[in-house]
Formats: structure tokens, C-alpha cells, sequence
């Protein structure tokens, strides 16, 4: 397979840009110094895969420039940087990362929200500052008993639910529809759900149906104390009705690992400690970075020898 073109559109995992260097004929879109359409002209011949993550995927214009396209191999679970509707036009197949990431971004939800209840950022800051000296930290909030919600019930929500249910938390949720199988309080209306939970947990995919789900009627029903965790997609949230509500004391605290315009950040949350910030970090272990990258490999070599893709998306 080494004749076969595949194309990286950005740095993304050293293990994988090795593998895809020992086992294909590698591009990187971010390494050379031509102008991008340049770039893509040049090897438009060459390329029949193209591997993409949560930053660059393939959109519309770099589908158009890749006649001989095949394949899109996200190294992520989300797609909103992939244009299936012109894939599925093409007849691009697109595989995805699934499974594999689920725990660690479970991990990272709970994480968030033990880390704005426990106030551990403003603890670590106390204690490396000197300050215990002078006399206590105070008191924070638990987390066992919440009243927890979370919007998207799949893979990522679901096992956020089974990790708040160790805790002794509620759990209810909202989706397009009410799962099966589940014991979960069903809410067909977001605002009454954030309404009647403590800690709302942001974990369903991004769609034209989901941006901006969490708005301000969504945060003004949470309210002064009710904490949301962000770990789907940044533009889940409004975000500027967000910033307002935490500087209004509308919201009473947030963790977030993504964010509307990354790796932009509003500076305006920088100074409030009611809030804890992650880099979008949600999956970013060693272990799981590599059981991406081998999953990505493994879709690429099954298209290319004629096999089922083994997470097929299209």
C-alpha cells in the first residue's frame, strides 16, 4: 500500500503520522510552503485518503479538489468538520473513532465537575500561594447526590450516567428521542430538563439541530446554582450568553474542555474562579491516542483491501 496517497490535513498524533509514513505514501497538508489549493492541485492525482480530526476535516472544497478520493478516516468520534452530504454524493466512504475514546471522555465529564465543585483549581492556587498559613480554604460543594442531566445519551453519555450513578446521582437525560432500555428520566425539552437538574453534562454530537443548544434559556434554567460540563463540541454552547451569565452570578459555575472558537478562548472567564478550563483534552491519553490511530489505520486498510470497514460512517 505504500503507492497509495493518503493525505493528514494537521498535526495530530506522532504514533499515527509514523504509521501512516511506514504503511502508505504520506502528505501533510501543513508541511510544505505552496498555498493550499496550490498544494492539492499538485497532488489531486495522487491522493485517495484523507485523514482528519476535530480541527481540519474535509470539507466541501477539498473534496472537489481530490477526484480520486476514496476514503475519510476521522481520528475523532465528531464529524462536523467532514461535509457527508458531498461524500455521500461522491460516494466517499467515512470512518470514525468511536468506542475507543468513550471512557476517557467520561472520565475527563466527572473530572470537570468534581473539580468545580470541589473547587480543586482554587485549592491548588491556595496552597501553592502560601495562604493555607493564614488560616482555612473554606467549604465547596459534593457531588455525590447531584441531581445530574445530560443532553445525548449515546456512547459518551451514557457512560457519564453509569460514572454519576457510583456517585448516587439522579439521573435524566434529553436526545431526539427516549432510548430504550433505560430507566433514565426522559426530558423531550431541554429547558425543563436543565431546570430539574444540578449538573448539566453537554455530550451529544454536533449538528445543525445542536448548535447552540445550551442557550440562554437553557443556562437561565440551570440557574445560580447549577454547573455545566462541556466536553461535545464548543458550539453546543452560546457561548457570549454563557460569559454573560457567569459574570451575572446567572450560572453557577462550568468546566469546559471545548470551545466555539478554538484555541480562542473568552478572556473574560480567566479570572473567575467558579469555572475550570481544559484545552480540549477530552481523549488525549497515550492509551487512547494510540487506539485512534490504530483504528484509523486499520479502516484505511480494510477499505483498501476490499474489507468491511470495521466503524464505517458512510
Amino acid at each position: 500500500m505504500n503507492n497509495i496517497g493518503v493525505l493528514m490535513t494537521c498535526p495530530m498524533s506522532e504514533y499515527l503520522e509514523n504509521r501512516l509514513e511506514n504503511r502508505f505514501s504520506l502528505f501533510k497538508l501543513w508541511n510544505h510552503s505552496s498555498p493550499k489549493p496550490d498544494f492539492l492541485k499538485t497532488h489531486s492525482s495522487s491522493i485517495k485518503a484523507v485523514v482528519g480530526n476535530t480541527k481540519i476535516g474535509a470539507d466541501a472544497n477539498m473534496i472537489d479538489s481530490l477526484p480520486n478520493m476514496e476514503i475519510v478516516a476521522s481520528y475523532s468520534v465528531g464529524l462536523d468538520k467532514i461535509d457527508l452530504g458531498k461524500c455521500k454524493e461522491k460516494g466517499i466512504k467515512v470512518t470514525n473513532t468511536p468506542d475507543v475514546l468513550t471512557d476517557d471522555v467520561a472520565d475527563l465529564g466527572i473530572g470537570l465537575a468534581l473539580a468545580v465543585l470541589r473547587k480543586m483549581c482554587v485549592c491548588d492556587r491556595f496552597v501553592r500561594s502560601g495562604n493555607w498559613i493564614n488560616g482555612d480554604f473554606g467549604l465547596a460543594s459534593k457531588f455525590s447526590g447531584k441531581a445530574v442531566g445530560i443532553v445525548g445519551l449515546g456512547r459518551i453519555g451514557s457512560a457519564i450516567a453509569k460514572r454519576a450513578e457510583a456517585f448516587n446521582c439522579s439521573i435524566s437525560y434529553h436526545s431526539r428521542s427516549k432510548k430504550p432500555n433505560t430507566n433514565y428520566k426522559y426530558y423531550s425539552n431541554i429547558v425543563d430538563l436543565a431546570a430539574d437538574c444540578q449538573i448539566l453534562f453537554v455530550a451529544c454530537a454536533l449538528t445543525e439541530e445542536t448548535h447552540h443548544i445550551v442557550n440562554r434559556k437553557v443556562i437561565d434554567a440551570l440557574g445560580p446554582k447549577g454547573i455545566l460540563i462541556n466536553i461535545g463540541r464548543g458550539a453546543h454552547v452560546d457561548e457570549p450568553e454563557l460569559v454573560s451569565a457567569l459574570l451575572e452570578g446567572r450560572l453557577g459555575g462550568a468546566g469546559l474542555d471545548v470551545y466555539e472558537n478554538e484555541p480562542n478562548v473568552p478572556e473574560q472567564l480567566f479570572s473567575l474562579e467558579n469555572i475550570v478550563l481544559v484545552p480540549h483534552v477530552g481523549s488525549d491519553t497515550e492509551e487512547t491516542s494510540k487506539a485512534m490511530a490504530d483504528l484509523v489505520i486499520s479502516n484505511l486498510e480494510a477499505h483498501f483491501k476490499g474489507m468491511p470497514l470495521l466503524t464505517p460512517v458512510l
